[in-house]
């Protein structure tokens, strides 16, 4: 391929006219004629001492006196969107084989060859149909070879026109037969032809003016031409024309002709440039000068005006409709959208609306309307992935595997889907119920999007806002649904217990609509205007409490209580999964840091005090710090951590467990609490004075504590004699019932029956066994009622060394949530009455 840059060699910037010593005006010298060849001679230049030569008088008949030399044998070179004109000198780059062999063959002869444009830009070696039959004889200057490439660049000088007569050789390059014109030298004083250059000069600096393409150095070297044809010749040169046009010049003989020719040209390429410079002034008058990007687009549409064209972007609005019809939208909306498309295009550019409108029209082909990801219904790879990042948490566990066998007998019975549930992972801080939705949503093979509702008051925020509004945007639910780009996620809604809300909105009944199976197929965001369904969106809720959630909220999901951890879970947990973690966020390897199965349990029970394991990580980072510290400064290759060397690391233990009493005492019973951080033992005492019967509750008692002391005083004054008490003592004596840590708030019924076991330990002066503990609430007939909390409470017992514990018969049910490990050194006694709990706690009498 020929890559062709035009060049000329001038002393003048920004003309291509040959101006150098040899003159510009080209004389014909005619051999005898006999001989096969003629030869030009350039015109001795004016600064020469040869005298000039004699004056001729032209006349203009029809063939204007141009002769034509006998033929010549040369080589062929066809240009690629290049015509070469006498007179002018440019360099070009010859890259084609043959192209670069008849270069070749002219520099051994005479350095003449044709040069001659090819009809068909695209063609790598054209036929000889394909070029065109009249171009230029020219001389080769100079050729440019460079030693990494294959191409060579060429300087030329056009020498006169001439037509291809036959085709010598095709083989390996082109030899033709041409015939050659020549222009006979002008006389400097012919009027006609000044006359044509005149008029040919004025028009061209009439589109000089206009286009600002041309430099005023070039006109002053065209004005000092005074030979007309190369005045047209160098002049067409400037012009930014087709190829076909300046074939078309080059094949005009006739002088007048082609300054006629010329002329034409020159007055449509100035309407062309005023055309341009009117549509530049229109835009610039309007835009300012650093907006490039508003600039274009003005530009655009005030060619689109001159054309009469008024309908806007067409390209973006047949991009629109496209997307619109490659989309899923429901067809009854799709009217609307091609409306709101119309409306878009025929908008100015400047017109805010028009933003507000392309910003709504990217949001409709950006939901994934009906796009579903493939679940993943393999129940036991389903179970692995559960079983992999966590430990424990069966209840989820197990409900996300009932739906998933569930679907799955569906599809193989061919019937469609069920809808998913709608969960709500109730339990404390901590313990992996935003995690468990994560892990939940690999396993199913879904997309993962969690979106917190904590602190969220502003009932647009689930809806969106509507259009009308400055600012306006959809609400989360659609928002999650076009970041996650498919139709069936798995949407976390975290924190739904701390919604609140203000005179904006309650966006707690928003989320009515959003979760209930039975409404969400239609969910309608105020700024999306079109009902979306959500049917397919497997919804997770996690809360910390169920007392801040809406009722008419409550009832739409299904609610799976997540206990605290046990000391066991703990364990495994930090063995499996925390202590790996924090192994490589600290750098350290498992060779150099190992901590034995008491110093967990150590820094569980000393360090920590917490239903979830967050506290617990902390402390295990806390541990890797300090041995960090050791390897480095003190040159330790390997640590062991067991209970001993705990306060050595990371310093003395923060937390102390109440332990079983170690003889049996009067007025003291060992009670069972439920705390955020798990269960605990609760320690009563019961002191009996002198008095007239008041009595005196301490120990920062909440009212339905305070009310359980009461009853259970009551029932003991009504059972005074079947336990040995003097029936008077409700006068003759006053009695202080105290629960020690005095600092910490205690309230609820469970101690019902621990506040009777210490009044009547007291009164009867009976002991209390300091290996049972106890739970449940009492009425004033003695009969024991369930209690919640049962999981926390007995491992709270059996961490505290009591072996026996005293629970409500119809809490048996919640005896299987205890651990085996527990069950095995903990024995449960069911009572239904306080006669049976009196009988296990209280000493008899000797």
């Amino acid at each position: 391929m020929d890559k062709i840059k035009p060049k000329t060699t001038k002393t003048t910037k920004a003309t291509k006219t040959t101006k150098t010593t040899q003159g510009i005006k080209l004389t014909k010298s005619v051999k005898s004629p006999n001989s096969s060849k003629s030869t030009i001679s350039p015109k001795t230049p004016k600064t020469s001492k040869t005298p000039k030569q004699p004056r001729t008088q032209l006349r203009l008949p029809a063939s204007h006196e141009i002769s034509t030399l006998e033929h010549e044998t040369m080589p062929m070179i066809p240009l690629r969107g290049l015509v070469v004109y006498p007179g002018l000198s440019l360099t070009f780059d010859v890259a084609r084989d043959r192209s670069r062999a008849a270069v070749r063959a002219a520099m051994a002869d005479d350095q003449l060859i044709f040069l001659a444009a090819q009809v068909h830009l695209n063609t790598d070696w054209p036929v000889v149909e394909d070029i065109y039959k009249s171009g230029c004889v020219a001389r080769i200057r100079q050729v440019f070879e460079a030693n990494n490439t294959e191409s060579i660049k060429l300087l030329v000088e056009g020498v006169h026109r001439a037509r291809r007569v036959d085709v010598i050789s095709d083989d390996p390059y082109y030899i033709v037969e041409c015939a050659s014109y020549l222009v006979p030298n002008v006389a400097q004083g012919d009027l006609t032809f000044e006359a044509y250059r005149r008029q040919l000069m004025r028009h061209f600096e009439k589109y000089s003016a206009i286009s600002s393409r041309i430099s005023s150095e070039a006109i002053m070297a065209l004005n000092s031409i005074t030979d007309v044809s190369l005045t047209a010749d160098t002049i067409i040169s400037y012009l930014n024309i087709q190829l076909a046009e300046k074939q078309q010049f080059l094949e005009i003989i006739d002088i007048p002709q082609r300054v006629n020719f010329l002329i034409d040209v020159l007055t449509r390429e100035q309407s062309i440039a005023e055309l341009e410079k009117e549509i530049g002034e229109k835009v610039r008058s309007t835009i300012e000068k650093n907006q490039k990007e508003y600039y274009l687009r003005e530009q655009i549409k005030v060619i689109q005006g001159e054309l009469g064209d008024n309908e806007g972007s067409q390209e973006e609005q047949d991009r629109y409709l496209v997307l619109l019809s490659n989309s899923s939208i429901p067809a009854e909306y799709q009217a609307k959208i091609t409306k709101e498309i119309g409306r878009l295009s025929r908008m100015q550019s400047g017109n805010p609306e028009g933003g507000v409108l392309r910003t709504y029209l990217d949001l409709l082909f950006e939901m994934p309307w009906g796009k579903v990801d493939p679940e993943n219904l393999d129940i036991p790879n389903a179970r692995a992935v559960l079983n992999k990042d966590h430990y424990g948490l069966e209840k989820v566990k197990d409900r996300i595997l009932e739906y998933l066998a569930v679907r799955k007998l569906r599809m193989d019975a061919g019937v469609a889907s069920n809808k998913g549930p709608i969960l709500c992972l109730v339990g404390p801080p901590g313990v992996g119920k935003t995690s468990i939705a994560r892990s939940v949503a690999e396993a199913l093979g879904r997309k993962y999007v969690r979106m917190s509702l904590g602190g969220v008051h502003d009932e647009a925020e689930i809806r969106g806002h509507r259009r009308t509004y400055i600012g306006a945007m959809p609400g989360r639910i659609i928002n999650a649904i076009r970041q996650s780009g498919k139709d069936n996620p798995l949407m976390l809604l975290d924190e739904i217990d701390k919604l609140g809300s203000d005179y904006r909105g309650d966006p707690s009944s928003a989320l009515l609509e959003v979760l209930d199976p039975e409404q969400n197929n239609s969910f309608r965001d105020h700024y999306l205007e079109i009902p979306y369904d959500l049917s397919h969106v497997l919804f997770i809720t996690t809360a910390n409490t169920t007392e801040t959630i809406p009722q008419a909220l409550l009832d739409r999901m299904e609610v799976v209580y997540l206990s605290g951890y046990t000391e066991e879970e703990k364990i495994e947990i930090a063995t499996r999964h925390l202590l790996p973690h924090q192994l490589k966020q600290n750098a350290l390897k498992k060779s150099q840091l190992s901590i034995s199965r008491e110093g967990l349990r150590s820094l569980i029970s000393g360090y920590t005090r917490e239903a979830g394991v967050r506290q617990l990580e902390r402390e295990l980072a806390h541990v890797c710090r300090r041995v960090a510290i050791q390897i480095t400064e003190e040159k330790a290759t390997k640590i062991k951590v067991v209970p001993n060397s705990l306060e050595d690391l990371i310093g003395k233990i923060k937390f102390r467990f109440e332990k079983a009493s170690e003889k049996d005492q009067i007025g003291v019973a060992t009670g069972l609490a439920w705390t955020y951080a798990g269960g605990d033992t609760l320690m009563i005492e019961v002191n009996i004075m002198p008095g007239n019967g008041h009595l005196e509750l301490t120990g920062q008692l909440g009212d339905v504590m305070k009310e359980s002391a009461r009853a259970a005083l009551t029932y003991i004054r009504t059972r005074a004699a079947s336990l040995g008490i003097p029936e008077d003592f409700g006068n003759k004596s006053d009695i202080h019932i105290h629960v020690p840590a005095g600092a910490t708030p205690k309230d609820g019924p469970s101690a019902g029956i621990t506040l009777a076991t210490a009044l009547a330990s007291a009164l009867s002066g009976r002991p209390v066994r300091r290996n049972v503990a106890m739970t449940g609430e009492i009425t004033l007939r003695g009969r024991i009622l369930p209690i919640g909390g049962l999981k926390e409470k007995v491992i709270a017992a059996h961490r505290a060394g009591i072996d026996t514990v005293l629970i409500p018969v119809e809490n048996q049910r919640d005896a299987v949530e205890i651990p085996a490990t527990v069950q095995e050194k903990v024995k449960m006694i069911f009572v239904r009455s306080m006669d049976e709990v009196f009988e296990q706690a209280l000493v008899k009498n000797k």
